[in-house]
């Protein structure tokens, strides 16, 4: 077996750990975190804390990561891999990012949480609504969980009605009343729903196939009076990529005003991905209620949700609709938010982001057609399905070639390229993936 070495510039990234192959093995040692894995699954349910963390989908056991920057990523054993899933979205900025870490550090020495408000929550809520108009009034919380679960709650408490459409192979987090044909590790892991949460939970959720206007149409026609939202990842991304056809978003945009439902947009991973204003901006359809997260924590446990103030206005202490949290709004969060998005509010840095990664993505697809790959992708957002037609819908993405999908996978890890490790996930190209690093990437691709 021959191995070619990768030239580089890059003194920083040990490229003699990644080389080209023709076979599957790896020379990386992951000795380091075989050990720790052993010790983690005997005090952490299957050794990780979020399923899809576990690689069980792509063949493969966990890494343990010991550091990051910029878009590298240090396993235990010393192995550096370019990282293209980046905390799963948050790090559009790149790990560590230094203007980030300084506030924080500041931050960190006044103390982490109070449980009493500070000015930091008014001003990233301020931000926020000014990137975002819609989200007139904003609720910081501490997960995209949980911001879902309090969205639907107000939309519910200010419609007065119960019931709510979900799309086939979006994921809104784990709440019970929405893993229903959800998507992201609980499609990995070919589970349709969850055990343990009861048949009464979920009587209320109406689901629909992604890009389906005549099924979303049969829906309303027969439950429309009793429908409090609609709830939709503008792109999704937890069944790998899917865009919107056909102006499906704007579709469901003029449907639930039709019938006085409201139109949730759970931009989780959206918010600020693909511009400072959200995916609603992008696509030019202004929901009544968001959800975001992940980037607006800037790497800390952070997430929000809002809309019109007549609609935030039913949450307690205001009005009758209730939800806490002890640690929402704490102030290491909200410094990295703000800070992120200071970052982010560099003019001509979306535009720049998004052509360098759509060139990019180009070029993946042009080396990957021959072997049976179609890209889907918006923006800097990015999944290769092993399939002949480009999914449009939960279904057609179920159909794609998983074990095909695992072994590319398995052969970018072993030749120091970190993909999301699940064919029903994005894949993210940040502000710091340079140019060097992705010519990179597409040499290693070439020899697949």
């Amino acid at each position: 077996m021959t191995y070619q070495l990768l030239p580089s510039g890059r003194s920083e990234i040990e490229y003699l750990r990644v080389c080209v192959r023709s076979g599957g093995e790896s020379l990386m040692k992951r000795i380091l975190s075989e050990k720790a894995f052993e010790e983690a699954v005997r005090y952490i349910p299957g050794g990780v804390n979020s399923p899809v963390r576990a690689l069980r989908a792509v063949g493969e056991k966990p890494l343990f990561v010991d550091h990051a920057k910029d878009v590298t990523i240090t396993d235990i054993d010393g192995n550096d891999y370019i990282d293209f899933c980046l905390s799963w979205g948050v790090f559009i900025a790149g790990h560590a990012n230094p203007v980030v870490q300084e506030a924080v550090q500041k931050a960190i020495l006044n103390g982490t949480s109070y449980g009493i408000p500070t000015v930091l929550e008014t001003h990233l809520a301020k931000r926020v609504s000014e990137l975002i108009p819609s989200m007139e009034r904003v609720r910081f919380v501490n997960s995209g969980t949980e911001a879902v679960m309090s969205a639907i709650r107000v939309a519910r408490g200010f419609t007065k009605r119960n019931y709510i459409l979900k799309f086939e192979g979006c994921y809104h987090g784990h709440a019970d009343h929405l893993l229903v044909a959800a998507g992201s590790g609980v499609a990995t892991c070919g589970m349709s729903s969850s055990a343990g949460v009861p048949d009464g939970f979920v009587q209320y959720t109406l689901v629909a196939p992604f890009n389906d206007k005549d099924a979303v149409e049969k829906i309303f026609a027969e439950y429309g009076d009793r429908i409090a939202a609609v709830i939709v990842e503008p792109v999704p991304a937890n069944m790998g990529v899917v865009p919107e056809r056909d102006g499906f978003l704007q579709y469901l945009r003029t449907i639930t005003q039709q019938y006085e439902s409201l139109l949730i947009f759970d931009e989780v991973i959206t918010g600020f991905r693909l511009t400072l204003g959200g995916a609603q901006k992008f696509y030019g359809v202004t929901p009544d209620l968001t959800t975001v997260g992940k980037i607006v924590g800037g790497g800390f446990p952070a997430a929000a949700f809002g809309g019109r103030k007549e609609i935030m206005s039913m949450l307690a202490p205001e009005g009758p609709v209730y939800q806490a949290g002890t640690l929402s709004g704490n102030p290491i969060a909200m410094t990295a938010g703000l800070a992120t998005l200071s970052v982010l509010s560099e003019k001509g840095l979306y535009n720049n982001l998004n052509i360098k990664a759509e060139k990019f993505i180009a070029e993946l697809q042009s080396i990957l057609r021959d072997k049976g790959v179609v890209i889907n992708s918006v923006g800097n957002m990015f999944t290769p399905f092993f399939t002949e037609e480009a999914p449009r819908n939960f279904d057609d993405v179920s159909k794609s070639n998983q074990k095909e999908f695992a072994r590319f996978w398995r052969y970018m890890l072993s030749n120091g390229v970190y993909l999301s490790p699940s064919q029903f996930e994005s894949n993210f190209v940040s502000i710091q993936h340079t140019e060097e690093y992705l010519s990179d990437v597409l040499e290693i691709v070439r020899g697949y």
